[in-house]
């Protein structure tokens, strides 16, 4: 992930800069490629706030995994008032960061609501996390790990 977002800097929702290479170093990242005017967007995001409360804020330890919302919405406005009235406490990109369009399409992205699970390097883990958070909600998780531990040991 930190090549993915070398030299950029992701914001809390307090407004605050992140450093993403201390944010995501050894995670588990989720990029969230949505927007406020999208029903299945509105409709999926409280499910992923229950999934990302659970998982990093109720565990002990909390789970090594990171959700970075990458907005389509249409301004900044927009995508401030939809990160803070239905998203959880996880990071995005600013904005007006031009970025976003190259990972929409590093990812191919055609369409949100879409949560792609990477690697901290950026490597894709799986580009269906909406579904299977959906299907077999936290138990995605352990298979996300294993299937990243198995893109380790290959490369080492």
């Amino acid at each position: 992930m930190v090549e993915v977002f070398s030299g950029r800097t992701l914001v809390n929702k307090e407004g605050d800069l992140v450093d993403p290479e201390e944010a995501l170093r050894n995670k588990v990242v989720g990029l969230y490629f949505s927007a406020g005017w999208c029903p299945p967007c509105r409709d999926f995001t409280p499910l992923l706030c229950d999934f990302y409360t659970e998982l990093v804020e109720e565990t002990e330890p909390p789970a090594q995994f990171e959700i970075v919302f990458i907005s389509s919405d249409k301004s900044t406005e927009d995508m401030v008032e939809y990160y803070h009235d239905m998203h959880g406490d996880w990071l995005a990109l600013p904005w007006t960061d031009p970025y976003k369009h190259e990972l929409k399409k590093r990812y191919n992205i055609t369409a949100v609501p879409k949560l792609v699970i990477v690697k901290e390097n950026g490597q894709v883990i799986t580009d269906k996390g909406r579904k299977q958070i959906r299907d077999q909600g936290l138990a995605c998780f352990r298979s996300w790990l294993e299937v990243a531990e198995i893109f380790q040991n290959f490369k080492g």
